[in-house]
């Protein structure tokens, strides 16, 4: 159960200031946009500053909350009234936001360091930065938030940010659909969340997470199962699971550093926060618990599918992005003994993932902005320490033994198994199938044979790229040891989600352990023989009907359309029919008789005194003929 926030003056220490790592990169943000043309020649540079003193003050606030007791670490700072006797202005920091802000400052400094050289020679750079200090901020305001409502605020924040980032480069028709699909798709999750939230404040007449432990009891379990399942569509949404993942893999039409900030480390993982923090909900719903598990074995499988036929490097990256996601998903539905596992490996996939698009980005950079994996092949020779990263990457994602991967996705399958052996037997197939698509990457990318066009000169990119894929590798090879034995990473988490009834024991030689391990290396080889050892050709072929449903994103965008797209413009062209035919045809009709009959009224005066005169004499005689006959009878 969670503990009652402990409430500090804003004035008090660095966790009282926390209020600068939101307010720090928004300020950025406004002086960029406001600025306009004058800050072209520093703007980037203000932007990278912004996010580097906002991790500055996360680091600050995290070693402070250390240093305290256990029973310590969930601190309110209320910061000013926000709507009258509904919800106040404040954030909430414990270990579950302060892991949330380390992840979004450092992981996306690094994001804005290596995008001073990315973006280089695109003169709308300032511009960029500006979107990616103001999405910096506004996911910080959702993860700091002290209450559903400060937390929707950044919800809707990061949703403007993504759609700006995702569409940046407007001019092309395709990032413009994208950033348009994206902001579309979202906005079906954040009607869940928002009549989430409305159910919530009228069941338990608050808004604030450290009010609602003592109030959850009083709710019907129907109430309950309700809240929950409308959370979980609010996180499908921004989280890219089924069914709501069809915006994830169009959404790389942007520039590659949006990718990595929004698609692997941040955004992404919105939805994997709200259902950790609304824990309390989904562990008095167990109904809405396991669909949470469903969709998220459902998710990992879909997008390790979607990987394995994608020849576009950054689309089989979201795919895989995707995928891990739904392992996350699956962790926090498992309650006490998932929360941990979830978090652990949302940390640790920022750090592999980031680094991978960031070093697809680094490829690109090298190939004349060429994403067909078909038109690479021996890279590694001419781009080293790209290749170098990469791989690490990949050998994490996998989960080598002894790197991230190995440790925080192995402690989802275990926890997972031992909730439901089907659930866990779904997960170890999905690392099976991981094992092939990414290594398809890597064959395809780095080795074999030269299959560039002429004019590709690949060459290795400059340091402000490179440092940043190197500190990132860094963190994949030790962060998951360091989050997961001795179980560290959940008795820190404790104070925020709570504790099992009996803590795990991270086993490397299980029985789920070894199968995951033979999966993968099997999957790898089977990659080898296909694209390391065998001839790629330059053009994909025509596959079967399961490489063409896998290309085509499991038929997710041609099931929209038929369920929601075409109905919608048939019932757009039955209302437009009415209005036209029946609302405008009974207005226009009803005034084109009153004119008609107005128009033939209307020359019954002609305007000649004779013809008046005329009239009076015809309808005096008719009068008198009336009178004397009256007076006749």
């Amino acid at each position: 159960m969670q503990s009652p926030a402990e409430i500090v003056p804003h004035s008090a220490g660095v966790i009282g200031a926390s209020w600068l790592m939101i307010v720090l990169p928004l300020l950025g943000a406004a002086i960029l946009l406001l600025g306009g043309r004058r800050t072209d020649r520093w703007g980037h540079l203000l932007g990278v500053a912004m996010s580097v003193a906002s991790f500055a003050v996360a680091v600050a606030a995290f070693f402070e909350l250390l240093g305290r007791d256990p029973g310590q670490r969930r601190l309110g700072i209320a910061l000013y009234e926000f709507i009258p006797g509904v919800a106040d202005m404040g954030l909430l920091i414990d270990p579950l936001s302060i892991s949330f802000a380390l992840l979004i400052t450092g992981v996306g400094s690094l994001i804005h360091i290596y995008s001073i050289g990315y973006m280089a020679h695109d003169t709308e750079r300032r511009r960029f930065f500006s979107y990616l200090n103001l999405f910096i901020a506004a996911m910080l305001l959702l993860v700091l938030s002290d209450n559903y409502v400060g937390l929707f605020i950044g919800w809707e924040g990061v949703g403007l940010a993504s759609y700006l980032l995702i569409g940046f480069w407007q001019f092309k028709p395709s990032a413009a659909v994208a950033a348009k699909k994206a902001f579309v798709v979202n906005r079906v999750g954040d009607f869940g969340l928002l009549i989430a939230m409305f159910t919530i404040w009228s069941t338990f007449g608050t808004f604030a997470f450290a009010d609602l432990p003592e109030k959850v009891g009083t709710a019907s379990q129907g109430t309950m199962t309700a809240i929950g399942l409308l959370l979980l569509l609010g996180a499908c949404g921004k989280s890219a699971q089924l069914p709501l993942q069809s915006w994830l893999l169009d959404a790389m039409e942007g520039p590659t550093p949006v990718s990595a900030l929004i698609h692997a480390a941040t955004m992404v993982t919105a939805g994997v926060y709200l259902v950790v923090r609304s824990g309390l909900f989904f562990e008095a719903a167990p109904t809405a618990q396991l669909v949470v598990t469903i969709v998220g074995v459902a998710t990992l499988l879909a997008g390790a599918i979607i990987g394995c036929a994608k020849d576009d490097i950054k689309k089989g990256l979201a795919g895989s992005t995707m995928s891990q996601i739904g392992y996350m998903m699956l962790a926090a539905g498992l309650g006490p003994t998932g929360y941990a596992f979830a978090i652990a490996h949302l940390i640790t996939h920022g750090f592999f993932k980031a680094n991978m698009f960031l070093g697809a980005g680094s490829v690109m950079h090298g190939m004349n902005d060429e994403v067909d994996m078909r038109r690479y092949g021996g890279l590694f020779p001419v781009m080293k320490v790209t290749a170098i990263t990469f791989i690490i990457g990949y050998l994490a994602i996998i989960g080598f033994p002894l790197l991230s991967g190995y440790f925080t996705k192995d402690g989802i399958i275990e926890a997972a198994m031992h909730h439901s052996p089907v659930l866990g037997w779904l997960a170890v197939l999905g690392a099976g199938i991981t094992g092939f698509y990414m290594s398809r990457m890597v064959f395809m990318t780095f080795f074999g044979k030269r299959r560039w066009a002429d004019d590709a000169h690949p060459h290795e990119s400059p340091s402000v790229m490179t440092v940043p894929l190197i500190i990132l590798s860094i963190g994949s090879i030790v962060l998951g040891a360091f989050l997961i034995l001795d179980n560290r990473f959940m008795q820190f988490l404790a104070p925020a989600v709570g504790l099992p009834a009996e803590l795990p024991a991270f086993h490397p030689f299980s029985v789920p352990g070894l199968a995951t391990l033979a999966l993968v290396a099997v999957g790898a080889a089977f990659a080898w023989f296909r694209y390391g050892a065998a001839e790629v050709s330059p053009v994909a072929p025509r596959g079967s009907f399961v490489t063409t449903f896998a290309r085509r994103d499991l038929y997710g965008d041609a099931l929209n359309e038929a369920l929601f797209m075409r109905p919608g413009q048939w019932l757009t062209r039955i209302a437009v029919f009415f209005d036209n035919r029946g609302v405008d045809g009974l207005v226009n009709g009803l005034a084109a008789a009153i004119g008609g009959t107005s128009g033939r009224l209307r020359r019954v005066q002609t305007g000649y005194v004779r013809s008046y005169a005329l009239s009076i004499l015809f309808g005096a005689a008719v009068v008198v003929g009336a009178l004397l006959y009256v007076g006749n009878m």
